[in-house]
């Protein structure tokens, strides 16, 4: 399925009430870096079979959610879980932190 954009308006709906958990990626399109972290996150949903959600968040965009949850640097990814944000990971890390912390929440 890969990401699902969301907004301000939207991120409620689509993160905090899903019933898998969800790896939220602050972005931005002039974001180098972010776009790697976009290739790793697809490849870790893809090897979770459905169990996992992607959305995607331009800060450029929209900068409520990303105030709420006190985003400041990109790329960020935070785990959703029970409406709930869980784990941060913020800048490039290697591919098995982002599958480190995906595992602890399908475990």
């Amino acid at each position: 399925m890969a990401f699902l954009d969301v907004t301000d308006e939207t991120f409620d709906e689509e993160v905090l009430a899903s019933e898998v958990p969800v790896l939220a990626h602050f972005t931005a399109p002039w974001c180098h870096p972010c776009k790697t972290v976009e290739a790793r996150l697809v490849e870790l949903e893809s090897a979770a079979a459905g169990r996992v959600r992607l959305v995607r968040l331009d800060i450029d965009a929209d900068l409520g959610v990303p105030s709420r949850y006190g985003v400041l640097t990109i790329p960020t990814v935070i785990v959703f879980a029970d409406g709930e944000p869980h784990e941060r990971i913020v800048g490039l890390q290697p591919r098995r932190r982002y599958q480190a912390v995906l595992d602890r929440h399908l475990a």
